[in-house]
């Protein structure tokens, strides 16, 4: 699906400006769009993808960092020296 859309959204931005459409039809596709994307339908979507977008980066987040405390890698935040005396600066 995010393809598609992708895909769908290049060939309207291609089409605007490949065009030599008047101005009149330029407007006519920006009220078009506009509208659409007024939709409580599409806004919905969105907001649902989004969402879903933080829902899965945190759980990604919360699989990343026992694996970053199994392999010892430390806080880049850390000021000073490791156990192997070079400085984090």
């Amino acid at each position: 699906m995010r393809y598609r859309l992708t895909f769908i959204t290049g060939m309207a931005v291609g089409y605007v400006l490949g065009t030599r459409a008047s101005r009149q039809r330029y407007e006519q596709l920006r009220a078009c769009a506009q509208k659409f994307a007024r939709n409580p339908a599409v806004r919905n979507t969105a907001e649902s993808a989004a969402q879903g977008g933080r829902h899965a980066a945190v759980r990604a987040l919360d699989k990343v960092r026992p694996l970053r405390e199994k392999i010892g890698q430390r806080d880049p935040r850390a000021v000073g020296e490791d156990d192997w005396g070079t400085s984090n600066t």
